[in-house]
């Protein structure tokens, strides 16, 4: 999977590239604890994301839990396979999708 982040001021846009699961979830992780400290708005742009896992909704858990705190989460470009993942599971519900 690949990760690009883009800041802006206080909003941080990364932007997922692949598959989110066991194996690239730790990954996301670790740029979301870098990249978070200052951030009041996070952009998830899953454009590209093709598939994600129960290890990647744990980390949009996290990562939407944190910045309840300090700011907002918005999730943008989601598709058709991710969408259905979201809604199945509830985090349609929790999570702001544009």
């Amino acid at each position: 999977m690949n990760i690009n982040t883009k800041t802006e001021g206080s909003q941080l846009t990364i932007a997922l590239e692949g598959r989110l699961d066991t194996g690239s979830a730790p990954q996301l992780e670790g740029v979301l604890k870098e990249n978070l400290r200052g951030v009041t708005d996070l952009v998830m742009d899953f454009q590209n994301l093709a598939y994600i896992s129960s290890a990647g909704l744990r980390v949009l858990l996290s990562a939407m839990k944190l910045m309840k705190k300090q700011g907002s989460m918005m999730v943008r470009n989601v598709n058709e396979t991710v969408m259905e993942v979201f809604e199945i599971t509830g985090f349609a519900d929790m999570l702001t999708i544009e």
